[in-house]
């Protein structure tokens, strides 16, 4: 896997972004809208651009955004830094960009997060992914995030499911270290509880799981979140098996939350639980998702988490617009979120926030899930796990 590599360059082609332009777009004509998402490359995520363009299609079918239609590009950064910084430059300067949206991608923001700044531009991400996403003051992302969803898990571990002997084992991707232990520091500032492991030093390369499961089960862990992709946490829980570990819970974040990890579980499944950072997308009689299932059946787009995320991030974006008094520009754009008051939705356990701060991550709630071995998921909270004061 290059994931590694990917997020290290990442680091180092800060200086590429800073590129300024103060061509904010036209106040006529159509409404110019971008992303920069991994759409091909190592790890893709495309159904986050393709829900954003899906709800921008729906709006220019009914007249658009106060007669002016949108047209949205969607760039491809390729997972990689250095495409990256050339496709958020051509988003900007060469397609006349007023904002950002529905964006998901292994590297943008913390490559690009600089540009978006100097350029006065905002970027309501679909899918936040690097600690970039998390810390910018001219990005927020609709979802929860690992970093933050790292708290939640822990807190819904300890506090609802009062589990007192929590283990951690991160995979570390690029600069993502310290971001986790801001997560498993928050839980513990929450409730006053330790881990018994908090383990750091995996990477994406590691592929032998049994010396971690075994060290959990040494140190007499219940429970153990791992924050590794789908194919990581299936991986985890047959090394787990192979070594006839059954009484443990195994605590992953919502990349592990697919219906082929549902079906590569079967009944080993029974000891996962895994978060879900939108209204469980699975969900298909839920009122929460009614629009965003209608939405993306007709547009053809899969049903996933990241296609909710794309789905949101565009939905809000049009609230803003249409709320904006005169032109639609990337000035009038920007200083509307940066006064947005936290927009309601059915979808998130908590309202959507941009406002002026240097930060942004509004979303610090969850639901959790169970996979039923077949491909299915069953809710296991009916109600939001929020972390306190959040």
């Amino acid at each position: 896997m290059r994931i590694a590599h990917i997020l290290a360059a990442a680091v180092l082609a800060l200086p590429l972004a800073a590129c300024g332009s103060s061509d904010s777009g036209s106040d006529s004509g159509p409404i110019n809208i971008g992303s920069v998402s991994s759409l091909s490359g190592a790890v893709t995520f495309p159904e986050a651009s393709q829900a954003a363009r899906a709800v921008f299609e729906e709006v220019n079918a009914k007249g658009g955004v106060k007669g002016r239609k949108i047209a949205y590009t969607a760039a491809d950064d390729k997972g990689d830094p250095s495409s990256a910084a050339l496709a958020a430059r051509d988003v900007i300067q060469n397609k006349k960009a007023v904002a950002l949206a529905g964006g998901a991608s292994l590297v943008d923001c913390q490559v690009n997060g600089p540009m978006y700044q100097q350029n006065k531009i905002t970027d309501v991400r679909g899918i936040g992914v690097d600690p970039g996403c998390f810390k910018s003051p001219n990005i927020s992302p609709v979802n929860t995030g690992p970093f933050f969803g790292s708290t939640v898990t822990l807190y819904y571990a300890s506090e609802t499911l009062k589990i007192d002997k929590i283990c951690a084992f991160f995979v570390i991707i690029g600069g993502t270290a310290n971001a986790y232990k801001e997560g498993v520091e928050r839980w513990s500032q929450i409730t006053g509880k330790k881990l018994l492991i908090n383990d750091l030093s995996l990477s994406a390369s590691t592929t032998d799981y049994t010396p971690y499961v075994l060290r959990a089960r040494a140190a007499g862990c219940k429970a153990v979140l791992f924050n590794g992709v789908e194919p990581m946490s299936i991986g985890w829980v047959k090394a787990a098996q192979a070594q006839k570990i059954n009484d443990m819970k195994w605590l992953f974040l919502a990349s592990t939350y697919t219906a082929e990890a549902s079906k590569a579980l079967g009944d080993a499944g029974k000891n996962v639980v895994a978060l879900s950072e939108f209204e469980p997308y699975t969900e298909a009689d839920s009122p929460a998702n009614k629009d965003w299932i209608a939405t993306m059946k007709k547009h053809n787009v899969p049903l996933t988490a990241f296609a909710q995320g794309g789905y949101l991030a565009a939905k809000h974006l049009v609230t803003v617009m249409e709320g904006i008094k005169g032109d639609i520009t990337r000035e009038s754009v920007t200083e509307a979120m940066k006064n947005l008051k936290p927009l309601e939705t059915p979808m998130t356990g908590m309202p959507f926030a941009f406002g002026s701060g240097d930060t942004h991550a509004s979303n610090l709630a969850a639901k959790f899930v169970q996979p039923d071995g077949k491909g299915g998921w069953t809710v296991l909270t009916d109600q939001w796990i929020k972390l306190p004061n959040a």
